[in-house]
């Protein structure tokens, strides 16, 4: 079956009046703490939601591709949809599994697979969506789901050293990390994708949709599309697909993502006001994690730009040395947001995605939300370990380490049914 996609609502990009001329990130004023996220950058204080909508909010994500992730990539004018197979009898009987093809561009564009478990009974059903690490088929043994053809990290389970390919020895190795079966049995539904499908995660090879954007002349921008801007772009193509789908509640949709998954779902939620709820599980320095770190333990944003500088724009690197340069911090992305609810949750022994950072992220958001009227959006003091702050803004740590396992699943539906259902 194809079916040929109507894009739905008001779309994240839109134009700003802004300065054509930002400056270049060693003329950006010295800012040591987290800038005041309701002050424009010309120092004008906003003091309602229309000039919240209005003015400033339009600023930051102007910002934030500016001197962070890059430019939003174009909205696609066509979006068409394939389902590849549907298994109605999935899950002991408990629910429906297919797969979808979704297509953007031209044939030779990359193709998202998106892996949909959806509770037979219960729909339109809301759904979590996001993108996962290394194929659909690490989250399920159905031999009817695809391996993915893309580049794979090797250190996933079935993935060919050398030539990293995924095979099908990896089918079911990491059901764990997106309990499929666990979601529906609670009335959820799930979407997910490869990331690689859109971006394969190096930056040695100009593939995916990066290969899809000519080079400019002198090379590229400081402002080019990266990695992580281009993930939570596929997620908002999914999405697309997702608002036609009648089993699915396109009003209750929660992105999730761990780790630099988690920096692509607090992204794409902020970029795409179609998601309800968002959910970055130990997304740390260019996630939920702030730039102007007091935690000596926590990822910097030197270190992170050294590592992995395809996930930020060119410019984002330049602030390495100086992170009070940049014009605002992620509690701004957060911010974003407003009036939708945002879950952080992140592990004791994780401090290089520096979890109390996260939390004093939170609590730097909270004046837009109290735009909204919501005058306590997020807990006063930081919640202790095991216990589920939900406020609006709400905040989890548990024991253990870096990983995404079930036990996170139970708290992200714990948090979806109080603010989706």
């Amino acid at each position: 079956m194809r079916l040929s996609l109507a894009l739905f609502g008001a779309f994240a990009v839109t134009a700003v009046a802004l300065p054509a001329d930002l400056p270049q990130p060693d003329k950006l004023p010295s800012i040591p703490e987290f800038p005041d996220v309701l002050t424009m950058r010309d120092g004008t204080k906003i003091t309602t939601k229309k000039d919240w909508e209005d003015k400033r909010r339009p600023e930051l994500k102007e910002l934030f591709q500016t001197y962070m992730y890059g430019r939003y990539p174009a909205k696609p004018e066509k979006v068409t949809a394939k389902v590849l197979f549907e298994d109605a009898k999935a899950f002991d009987g408990k629910g429906t599994l297919r797969e979808v093809e979704i297509t953007f561009g031209p044939p030779e564009w990359p193709k998202i697979s998106l892996l949909v478990a959806v509770p037979n009974g219960k729909t339109p059903a809301p759904c979590f969506i996001g993108t996962n690490f290394g194929g659909n088929h690490l989250l399920t043994t159905h031999k009817k789901v695809r391996i993915p053809t893309a580049w794979v990290p090797a250190n996933y389970p079935g993935v060919e050293k050398g030539t990293n390919k995924a095979t099908a020895a990896g089918r079911g190795k990491q059901m764990d990390t997106w309990p499929l079966q666990m979601a529906i049995e609670k009335g959820y539904a799930v979407a997910t994708f490869y990331c690689g499908d859109i971006q394969p995660d190096r930056h040695t090879v100009r593939e995916g949709m990066r290969a899809t954007i000519p080079l400019p002349p002198g090379g590229l921008k400081g402002d080019e599309t990266a990695t992580i801007m281009w993930w939570a772009w596929g997620i908002h193509r999914a999405v697309d697909f997702l608002l036609t789908d009648k089993s699915i509640d396109g009003k209750r949709l929660a992105v999730v993502g761990h780790s630099r998954l988690g920096k692509t779902a607090l992204l794409a939620g902020a970029f795409d006001d179609r998601i309800a709820l968002v959910i970055p599980h130990q997304s740390g320095c260019g996630g939920a994690g702030p730039s102007r770190s007091k935690n000596p333990k926590a990822e910097t944003v030197k270190r992170i730009t050294t590592s992995f500088p395809h996930w930020f724009c060119g410019y984002f690197s330049s602030f390495g040395d100086d992170v009070t340069k940049i014009p605002f911090d992620q509690h701004c992305l957060v911010a974003i947001c407003a009036p939708r609810p945002v879950l952080f949750t992140n592990a004791e022994e994780d401090q290089w995605a520096n979890p109390s950072g996260q939390f004093d992220v939170l609590s730097a958001a909270a004046p837009a939300y109290k735009l909204y009227g919501d005058e306590k959006p997020v807990a006063a003091q930081m919640p202790e370990t095991g216990k589920l702050s939900d406020s609006r803004l709400g905040y989890f740590i548990r024991a253990g380490k870096h990983s995404m396992t079930s036990p996170d699943w139970k708290v992200y539906i714990q948090f979806a049914d109080k603010w989706l259902k």
